[in-house]
């Protein structure tokens, strides 16, 4: 069976439905949590296809209840309109596994940060040529005193360009060292 456009995303929920076997049944709790949470975590970003939702920290709970998994997320900014897609992602990557039902909820509080973040996240975004969001940055973050290493040549002699990058958790900014543009994950 071909699998159903990335667009239709009723279509996706049925086809993660009818994918479902039993293993769910198979297993007992805590096996069965630990497996949801590994499949669940290799989920992708879709607007950054080299991260897993657990490299970017996304993933924050999996819970077996009566009758299911439950999948908790958190995005990384309110409105983050890729969340619907993960959502969905995950339920289909569980269905194929076996498991089912699968409930994604969304869980805004505490709000995410880049903290969150795992250190082979930031490694695979510097080589991604992202440059990755400093660790513990707090407020100084939000006053623009970061200093922002280009990940093409390492210089941190560089410079903001756009307050938004490709996408809204992203910055612009430009390496006067080599001259070269690129994104910024900002700190949350």
């Amino acid at each position: 069976m071909s699998r159903a456009p990335l667009s239709d995303p009723e279509a996706l929920r049925i086809e993660a439905q009818r994918a479902a076997a039993p293993l769910a049944e198979q297993l007992p709790a805590e096996p069965l949590r630990e497996a949801a949470r590994r499949i669940a975590g290799e989920v992708t970003d879709p607007e950054i296809p080299v991260l897993t939702i657990a490299d970017l920290g996304v993933l924050r709970d999996v819970r077996v209840e009566a009758g299911g998994v439950e999948v908790e997320i958190t995005p990384t900014y309110s409105g983050c309109p890729a969340m619907n897609m993960i959502a969905l992602e995950i339920e289909l990557a569980l269905s194929k596994a076996g498991i089912a039902p699968v409930t994604v909820r969304t869980v805004l509080s505490p709000a995410w940060t880049t903290d969150w973040m795992t250190e082979d996240g930031r490694r695979k975004l510097r080589d991604y040529g992202i440059a990755p969001p400093a660790k513990a940055a707090g407020r100084r973050a939000l006053f623009g005193k970061d200093e922002v290493a280009c990940p093409q040549c390492g210089s941190t002699d560089t410079a903001e360009i756009a307050a938004f990058g490709s996408t809204s958790c992203k910055s612009l900014w430009r390496c006067n060292t080599c001259r070269e543009p690129f994104d910024y994950f900002k700190c949350h």
